[in-house]
């Protein structure tokens, strides 16, 4: 039931030109940016990024293994958007800027975002390495804007963990990079029985011109 009100309000919202789609609710959006929940990398234009991260894997899991074994690095995820459960995250970059500190923990994996302009510079987004233990539910919500794409890659992925994204529902496989548009609804379930890590890199939407991306304020 509350579902079905909560769609009816935001197709109305839809409606009023309130939001893009009753599934892309973001705020800070630039209009013309190609819209869908899930991209390959072949789309995204950072398929050579996104496969130097894949290459690099394994040390960027050891990487984020170490730096999970360090008592509050992690820190518990800030915008209350579990109903229940635990899911914490270690930040390397936000809005922009390099967290010096945390990234000595993680040399190799920071190095390689430094290196790759669309994410080291992404004044609205982040870069970071995110825990969720068994029994924690993220539920539906949007990200703020439609200015930057999200990839995953899955560095350790027990069974029953999954990720949904407008309508699709999908997962992570350890070692491989998946991208998706965060501006869409999307929510997240752990339904196995140990930690799932992954490393989150936020990049700017390629439709953006360089200006657009050195004049957007930062989120």
């Amino acid at each position: 039931m509350i579902g079905r009100t909560l769609r009816q309000v935001y197709e109305r919202g839809v409606a009023k030109g309130l939001f893009r789609s009753k599934y892309q609710r973001s705020l800070y959006n630039v209009d013309r940016l190609a819209a869908k929940p899930w991209w390959t990398q072949e789309q995204t234009t950072y398929r050579q990024f996104f496969k130097k991260l894949e290459a690099n894997w394994k040390t960027i899991r050891d990487e984020g293994l170490s730096a999970l074994k360090s008592i509050g690095a992690f820190r518990d995820e800030a915008e209350n958007l579990r109903d229940f459960g635990d899911w914490k995250q270690f930040e390397l970059y936000a809005r922009g800027v390099k967290y010096a500190q945390n990234c000595r923990k993680a040399p190799v994996t920071c190095s390689l975002i430094e290196e790759f302009e669309p994410a080291r510079s992404c004044r609205r987004g982040q870069s970071k390495f995110s825990v969720m233990h068994p029994e924690t539910h993220v539920w539906p919500h949007c990200g703020p804007t439609n200015c930057r794409l999200r990839a995953h890659l899955g560095l350790v992925v027990p069974p029953g963990t999954h990720i949904r994204v407008a309508e699709k529902t999908g997962t992570w496989v350890e070692g491989k990079v998946i991208v998706f548009d965060d501006s869409f609804e999307h929510e997240v379930w752990h339904n196995g029985t140990s930690f799932r890590l992954v490393l989150i890199v936020d990049v700017w939407h390629p439709d953006l011109t360089k200006q657009e991306r050195t004049s957007l304020s930062p989120i």
